[in-house]
């Protein structure tokens, strides 16, 4: 009897936990009910089949509660594996893969085998996807990327994003999975940086999320210490970081796109570890969230529950 009421005990106390979370989250749902999420996926995220199904349920999650999540997945370490296998090496130039024609074949190959399989998991778990590449509808125009004493090949920069075929998409319920691919002055495939793409996909359509998938926590003030991880900071922070050699390496260009995103209309950038299991949840929907966010106004500059006032975007 006593081990009864010990389980009953134990029982109702995770049912309260359980209500708790779903309590706090209830203002963010509301709040971002209809809004477009751009998440860019990569990094080791991918490489691990539980955190690929980790991250595809929270994708699927945040669309069941009314969002309007897009994803733009990279391929890299895929593309520079199968390079190898064709017999040719790698080549990288200021961190820009540099691609001729023959490793342009290869990345659309490897880019688009990633992208069916994202789109099978998303079914897996209930949610319709489509996979797309910007070639589609001439979705994403580029320029060809120039670089001082280097010809880079068939490396874009994006011009412009035509959000037709997403938009039409979305309202027909359905989440875009989107491999960085696009279409030069002449109709050829340039390969774009994944982290651009999602960017410039996010400006036009003033999404009010933008998320980047990472290898790392966050912004630090010291990376050395991990107690100085900053939760939230705004545009003017951000770019003091940069100009006072705060931030370097890899999360250099990356907190340049988060500037810039919100500098083209995003709302807020998201930073996390995409290691992490349940990431965007935990970011999206509990106060003190895991990763840093750059914003561009207060998450909520008026009452939350003001039924008077229109909910989500």
């Amino acid at each position: 009897m006593e081990q009864m009421r010990n389980e009953i005990n134990e029982l109702i106390e995770q049912s309260k936990q359980k209500a708790k979370v779903l309590t706090e989250a209830l203002p963010y749902i509301r709040r971002f009910n209809n809004c477009y999420v751009v998440v860019k996926y990569g990094g080791s995220a991918m490489k691990d089949k539980n955190l690929q199904k980790s991250v595809i349920r929270d994708v699927a999650l945040l669309k069941l509660v009314g969002m309007k999540p897009i994803i733009v997945h990279g391929g890299g370490k895929e593309i520079s594996k199968w390079v190898r296998m064709a017999g040719k090496e790698p080549e990288f130039y200021h961190g820009l893969r540099v691609t001729d024609k023959e490793t342009m074949e290869v990345a659309e190959m490897v880019l688009f085998k990633v992208n069916q399989e994202l789109v099978a998991m998303m079914a897996e778990v209930g949610v319709k996807a489509v996979g797309l590449s910007g070639k589609d509808a001439e979705m994403i125009r580029v320029k060809k990327k120039e670089m001082p004493g280097k010809d880079l090949g068939y490396v874009g920069e994006v011009k412009s994003v035509d959000t037709t075929l997403l938009e039409a998409l979305i309202e027909d319920d359905f989440v875009p999975v989107i491999s960085p691919i696009g279409l030069g002055d002449n109709y050829e495939p340039y390969n774009i940086n994944a982290d651009d793409t999602a960017c410039a996909v996010a400006e036009a359509l003033n999404a009010e999320k933008l998320v980047f998938l990472t290898d790392i926590e966050g912004v630090f003030v010291d990376p050395e210490d991990k107690s100085t991880l900053i939760s939230e900071m705004d545009l003017k922070q951000a770019k003091e970081f940069i100009d006072n050699g705060v931030v370097g390496g890899g999360m250099l260009p990356k907190l340049k796109n988060c500037i810039e995103a919100i500098e083209g209309g995003v709302s807020r950038v998201h930073i996390l570890d995409g290691r992490l299991t349940n990431c965007l949840l935990l970011e999206f929907f509990t106060e003190k969230g895991i990763g840093t966010a750059i914003l561009k106004e207060p998450l909520f500059d008026k009452p939350l529950f003001n039924e008077e006032d229109e909910e989500g975007c």
